[in-house]
């Protein structure tokens, strides 16, 4: 059995050494107004690499203006250098050290603010119901030369994300956004040599990763990130899943994440606990959208049940399949399931929620073995993702308010 204080030791990441094996899971907490990093954004990973943290992610950093989801989120440029170089300088004055989350939306997008297209573009024209909201009703379907250009825009965010001192790049190839569209079949009809099998459909996400070696060189960490499962019906299941990891693994990936689910059709599987569309409808001000909500919310946001650790048995089977390092993600909230994940074999752990909840989680779990977090899993973090001054935990809001 693995020694269960494997999690707070050092460990490499590649050729990267952490200060221990806790990885912040990457979330957009809403705070790069106008896609300009902020003081705010700053302070809260502060607090999280003051609390003990081995490395950090910093998300959404999409590799174009026209990647993004919305206006607020930044793409990596020339105008925000300063901004990011000086706050992962910061960052990693703690010990900890800095990972980016690197993507594209694909056709996923209700930014109305696209400055190189005329409407979202993915694999295949389709309907879009995030897009309908501002007007974008129908995705278009990339040509050949959008997809080189999709490619030769990784390969200079990885030659941006180096030149201001990033330590680790994580591709996000899962939750139904740009790359993640060619793999699923769910979203992916095309019928030319970046469609069809599942060698075709990982033809792109592979061009990607090698653009990205090339830039970053050998000793550069990249991490993938994907969905074990769509949890939609002609997706990505668990069996395509597995071949998904071994294939990344087999072209060069150092680490993969085993998360599950999409942003576009069941983002319920990757959260569990409340639906999220409680905090939606209280957060919404257009009276449409929030009459909307209340009507179609119970059908478009799926309940599951959180328990802990629920993604433990899926990712395991990922693990066995791979021979690269695993980072576990997936409801772990406490000391004993931290204890478990390691137990289990997995290299690395991501956490998300309970570090909204408690940015000192890291020292609290190493000292404490009967920790828990206290997040109720109940939500409502994610939707202020939209709120003007980004995620908050409204639980620490209540006890606040009684101290």
């Amino acid at each position: 059995m693995a020694n269960p204080v494997k999690a707070f030791e050092p460990a490499f990441l590649g050729k990267l050494e952490l200060p221990n094996r806790i990885i912040k899971a990457a979330t957009f907490e809403g705070m790069t107004p106008n896609g300009i990093p902020s003081e705010r954004l700053l302070n809260f990973h502060q607090g999280i690499v003051d609390g003990g943290i081995g490395m950090t992610t910093l998300s959404y950093c999409t590799t174009e203006a026209d990647g993004r989801i919305m206006e607020s989120m930044m793409h990596l440029h020339d105008g925000i250098e300063s901004e990011l170089t000086n706050m992962i300088s910061t960052l990693k004055q703690s010990g900890a050290r800095v990972s980016g989350q690197v993507t594209h939306c694909g056709g996923f997008t209700k930014n109305k603010n696209l400055q190189r297209l005329k409407k979202p573009m993915g694999p295949s024209k389709q309907f879009s119901p995030i897009g309908a909201s501002v007007g974008y009703f129908f995705v278009g379907e990339m040509s050949h030369e959008d997809i080189d250009y999709l490619v030769q825009t990784y390969r200079d965010a990885a030659r941006y994300m180096k030149r201001v001192g990033f330590d680790a790049a994580e591709i996000h190839f899962g939750h139904g956004y740009g790359l993640s569209q060619f793999i699923s079949p769910k979203t992916n009809k095309r019928k030319d040599e970046y469609g069809g099998s599942h060698a075709n459909r990982m033809r792109l996400p592979l061009r990607v990763l090698a653009a990205m070696r090339d830039e970053l060189g050998p000793d550069f960490p990249i991490i993938g990130k994907i969905s074990m499962d769509d949890g939609v019906k002609g997706g990505v299941d668990w069996e395509e899943g597995i071949r998904v990891a071994k294939t990344l693994d087999k072209n060069g990936i150092d680490a993969l994440v085993t998360s599950a689910g999409t942003s576009s059709y069941n983002v319920m599987l990757m959260f569990r606990g409340d639906p999220i569309v409680k905090g939606m409808i209280a957060l919404e001000t257009n009276p449409v959208m929030k009459f909307g909500l209340r009507v179609f919310g119970p059908l478009l946001f799926k309940k599951y049940d959180y328990r802990e650790l629920f993604l433990l048995e899926r990712a395991k089977a990922v693990k066995d399949a791979v021979n690269c390092p695993v980072i576990y993600i997936g409801g772990c909230s406490t000391r004993e399931s931290i204890d478990r994940v390691f137990d289990a074999g997995f290299d690395f752990v991501q956490i998300g929620r309970p570090l909204i909840k408690d940015a000192n989680f890291v020292n609290n779990a190493q000292t404490n073995k009967e920790y828990d977090s206290g997040c109720t899993h109940c939500n409502f973090c994610v939707p202020l993702i939209e709120h003007p001054e980004g995620i908050r935990c409204v639980l620490n809001d209540k006890r606040e308010a009684t101290s």
